[in-house]
Formats: C-alpha cells, structure tokens, sequence
C-alpha cells in the first residue's frame, strides 16, 4: 500500500491511459453490446481505487480540474447544439408536457428525495436535484434501437432527453450559481446583485457569441476548413471570460451559444454536428474515467442503506410520478405512459456535471456534497444496468414494440427493390421503399410494400419516419452519387458495416473512384443499378432456399452455379446482407436469399 501511495506515473502515461479505458471502453462495450457507461465506471474504479494503479490527483495534479471544467463546457456545448427548436415544434404535445411540466417537477421531487432520504442539505440537493432532470440521450438512443419501440414511445423519450439535457444543466448552473453566490457574499442584496451581473452577462455572451459565429459561417468570413478551429477557440474564450466575471457562469454561457448554433441553419452544421459527436465520445470518456478512478474508497464507503433507499425512490416513486402528472389528461395511452414512466436512464452528462459541481460546493465549505459523485455513479449504474435488461421485456410485454425484427431500408423504388422487398416481407421482416420520384413507387405501392414519398435525407422524412424500426439501408437509386450520399450521411446512425449500395457505373476508372470513407459497402456481385435492373427485366427473380442437414450451403452452390446471393437469414441474428467481399456461411437450419436466373422452358410442354 506504500508503493501505491509513493510511486505513481508520468502525466503524458497517464494521459494515455486515460485515452485507452475511456475509448477501449467504448469500443468493447459496442463490441459486446453493452452499455457504456457500465464498462467506463468499472475500469475507472479498477485502475484507481480498486488497484491504486491510477491517482489522477496524484500523476496529473492541478491540470485535473481545470480539465475536467473545458470537457463538461465542451459537453454542455454539445447539449445545447442538439436542441433544434423547429424539431421541438414538430415534436408530439407529450414531449412538451414532459419538458415544461416534468422538468421543473422533477427537479422539485429529486431535490426533495435528496434532502430528506439521502440526507443531503438543501444546497446541495437543490444542484444535484437540476442535474437529475438529465436522463441521458448518449445512452437511451443504444436502448430504442435495441427495443424497437413504436413512434410514440421512443419519440417521448428520445426527444425528452435531447431536450432535458441543456435544460438541466441550465438548472444546475442556476443552482450553483445561487449557492456558490449566497456563500461568497455577505448580505442577500449583494448575493442578489452579482448573481444578476454574472447570469446577465453570461447570458448576453452567449447570444452574442453564438450569432457573432452564426454571421460569420453564413457570410464565409471563415474559411470551411477552419470553422471547426474557429468554433472550439471561441467556445473556450467565452467559457473562460465568463468564468472571469461570475464563477461557473461559463457552463451557461457555452450552452446558450450551442442553443442559438443550432437553430442559426447554419450550411455547414454537419461537419459541426460531426466534430461535436466526436469531442463528446472522447471528452465524456475521459471525464469518467478521470472521475472514477479519482474516487476515493472512503467517499464510496459513504454510500450507506440511505443511498440505496433513495435510487429505489428515485427509480420507482420520483421518475414515475413526474411522468405520470407530466402526462396527465393527455392523449398518450396509458401503457406508453407507464413504459416512459418506468424507463429514466442516466447518463454520463450526470456523473461529469455532479462530480464538477459536488467539488465545488464542497470547496466551498458545504461538505456533504462530497456525497454528489458517488451518488452519481451508483445512480447512473442502477438505472443504465436495470434498463438496459428490462426494457425490451417490459416494451413487448405493454405492447408497445414496432416489430420483433428489425427491417430493411431501401432507397429507390425500381423493379430490383421491389423485387427484393416482395421476398424480405416474406421473412416477416419490415421493409420500407423510399423515393422522391412519386411514379417509382407505383410498383412498390402495387405489391403492397410500404413505401415513403421523399428525400430520406430531408427533416421531414427524419420527423416522419420511425429510423427506429430499421436496422439496414440500401440506396439503390439510379443516382450513383444520391447513393454514395446516402449511404455517408446515415452511416454514423446506422453503423457503416449496415449501409449498401450497388456498384458505381464507372468502377473500373481510377480517377472516378471514390475515397473508402465515402458511401457504403458495394453489394455482391458488383453490379451497378442498371445492371440488376436489367437482370430483373431479363426474367431473373429472388427467392428464399432454406438450408438443412441434408440440403447445405455446398449443395446449394453446385445446384445453383449462376444464382447470385445477396443475403443470408438466420431467425435469431436476423438478416446479413452480403457485400462483394463477404464470405458465404449460411449454415442448415438458415436461408439463403439470392438473384435467380430465368427458369429454362420446359421442353416437354407442349407447343402451339
């Protein structure tokens, strides 16, 4: 134990370490379809209390604070650039309720939880009671899409916790602000009057940043190429000149800038939406990390049977209450009432913004706030494990699930698509036929396939349409570029390995290749749109072969030596749509999907 309080490792291997858990977490938590979180607070508690391996106080000292400050700026930024208020317009009225009714209800009733069960004062309850109203949308987006929930449910809950989570960090801030004001100042007029200045302030900085930027990018004042820079040094200057005047008003200041960026229609928010996704997987990693291996064995210890009690009120008496009163005469049915009610995961957000702010208030002499981030983490791990298993069983039990499987976008409606829905709903799979050229989806409509009348890259379809439903896509239009454009935009949300495309037309010329990070994986056989289409005008035809002992893949491919195959279903892991590369493994018991040559004429029918 003397070794582990002496010796210690260099910061630059400290950082790497850091790096290493927090994204191998991650990776390893995709890898085994796992909640995140889980894996994050199990590593950071190993490697520091667990094992003394890492101290981040000790091997990185007084750059472990000013740290963790920008990277739950950074994150609170990212909130803020989430929140679209035209997608809230158009979101359901229950959405609404939960934010202007369950918000500040919650924030009343965890407050309450945490003073009088977990036996925090009211300071500190009242700040980490506004943190509370953050269910985490980092984490519950994994579970809808494990769940597959009808429209309704799943837009409850996603868009309560896209919406909830600026919102409660906004609460928390005005929380601390008030706390950290009252306990600095020494009449309540003078509390009044700084808190006033330094909310005002942050405020004004935050609008005049964020139009200030929002002119800027709209006008080309900034290079494309340097927008992303440019964003990031602004967002720390305006944290840290708002931290100068009022301390921690700079959290507020950087989530109103990302509120006005967001609904500033800025041309380029992709590439913005894109770098805000990848600092918050690496900045929310390295928080946690940081703050569990940072948490002392005595503070854990502190988690008593009132801890305990108070997760149990707050996930079966706290979370259900505000839903239900929220929700209450509204036209959301009961049983998706009580399914949003049962469900309130918790985020990384939480742990990041409660273990910031418990450091504070402690600083400031409030010592049971030391209570803060423990709670915080045994909160967040109660909630993500207990939904994380009980969702989908409660979801179909209610239910309230779209469809035991998950389906098959395809965007494009030609013969080749039709053709290839008309068998997938066959096995009983959803399928979903997109085009914005109305006379496409004539046949689509013919065959009794469901079918969508626009752009899949518009707002309106995204408003529309439940992506929830649809675990692959196929842009198989006949716009080699619309495809590639597809298959890129919604690779981040579907996963790269689940977005297909056939064949660019001009394959074989190298200077109209297209870089790999671009458009989606080529189907096999490598045929372009034209191609397949003219295969199915030629008489060729899908069909579903079901493999056995006695019928095996082998077998199927002597039998069928022209027979392209597309796709490979197995009941239990669903469909595996096959990309040139792919290696055929079907095995008996599953069914092969595939491209058919004309059936021969039969030379004993008789001729007329």
């Amino acid at each position: 134990m003397a070794v582990t309080e002496t010796a210690g490792m260099s910061p630059v291997m400290a950082f790497a370490l850091v790096g290493a858990l927090g994204v191998g977490s991650q990776w390893l938590a995709w890898k085994l379809r796992l909640p995140a979180i889980v894996l994050m607070l199990a590593a950071g508690l190993i490697v520091g209390p667990g094992l003394g391996l890492f101290d981040p106080a000790r091997d990185i000292g007084p750059l472990v604070a000013p740290m963790i400050s920008i990277a739950v700026a950074i994150i609170l930024f990212e909130g803020g650039l989430t929140l679209n208020f035209g997608s809230l317009r158009d979101a359901a009225k229950g959405v609404r309720r939960l934010v202007l009714i369950g918000a500040p209800l919650g924030w009343l009733l965890s407050a309450a939880a945490l003073h009088w069960i977990a036996g925090l004062s009211w300071p500190s309850s009242a700040v980490f009671g506004g943190i509370m109203i953050v269910t985490g949308p980092t984490v519950i987006a994994p579970l809808l899409r494990q769940a597959r929930l009808k429209r309704r449910p799943s837009a409850l809950l996603q868009w309560e916790a896209i919406v909830n989570d600026p919102v409660g960090a906004l609460a928390a801030v005005l929380a601390l602000e008030v706390v950290l004001v009252m306990q600095t100042t020494e009449t309540r007029g003078e509390a009044i009057w700084d808190l006033g200045i330094g909310i005002g302030f942050a405020t004004l900085l935050g609008l005049a940043s964020g139009a200030g930027l929002a002119w800027a990018f709209q006008r080309a004042k900034v290079p494309e190429y340097m927008k992303v820079p440019v964003l990031f040094v602004v967002l720390l200057v305006v944290f840290a000149v708002s931290d100068f005047v009022l301390h921690e008003s700079g959290l507020l200041a950087v989530t109103i800038m990302g509120l006005w960026i967001a609904n500033a229609d800025l041309p380029s928010f992709t590439e913005l939406r894109r770098f805000k996704e990848h600092a918050t997987i690496l900045l929310v990693s390295g928080v946690f990390i940081l703050l569990a291996a940072g948490t002392s064995l005595a503070t854990l210890e502190l988690l008593d049977w009132r801890a305990m009690l108070f997760i149990v009120v707050v996930v079966f008496a706290v979370r259900p209450a505000t839903v239900l009163i929220a929700l209450a005469f509204s036209n959301v049915p009961w049983k998706e009432r009580l399914l949003v009610a049962l469900t309130g995961p918790r985020g990384v957000v939480l742990v990041a913004v409660a273990g910031l702010f418990g450091e504070r208030l402690v600083a400031q002499g409030i010592d049971d706030a030391a209570l803060i981030a423990p709670l915080a983490f045994a909160l967040v791990a109660a909630t993500v494990v207990l939904h994380g298993f009980t969702l989908t069983p409660m979801a179909r039990a209610l239910g309230v699930t779209a469809s035991e499987t998950p389906g098959i976008l395809i965007v494009g409606g030609s013969a080749w698509s039709v053709a290839l829905g008309e068998v997938l709903e066959k096995l009983d799979l959803p399928v979903l036929i997109a085009d914005p050229n109305h006379a496409h989806l004539r046949a689509a409509r013919r065959a009794g396939l469901a079918s969508y009348f626009g752009d899949i890259l518009s707002e309106a379809a995204e408003h529309s349409l439940d992506f929830v439903r649809y675990q692959k896509v196929i842009a198989a239009t006949d716009n080699d570029a619309y495809n590639t454009l597809v298959c890129t935009d919604l690779a981040p949300d579907f996963g790269r390995e689940n977005v297909f495309q056939p064949a660019a037309i001009r394959r074989d010329t190298r200077r109209h290749e297209l870089p790999a990070s671009l458009g989606g994986r080529t189907l096999r056989g490598k045929l372009s749109h034209f191609e397949a289409n003219g295969r199915i005008h030629a008489g060729w035809h899908f069909r579903v072969t079901g493999l056995s002992e006695e019928f095996t893949l082998d077998d199927w491919l002597d039998k069928n030596p022209e027979a392209l195959p597309v796709a490979e279903y197995d009941g239990t892991a669903g469909l595996r749509i096959l990309d040139h590369d792919a290696q055929l493994k079907a095995e008996p018991g599953e069914q092969m999907i595939a491209l058919y040559p004309p059936e021969p004429p039969d030379e004993t029918a008789p001729r007329h």
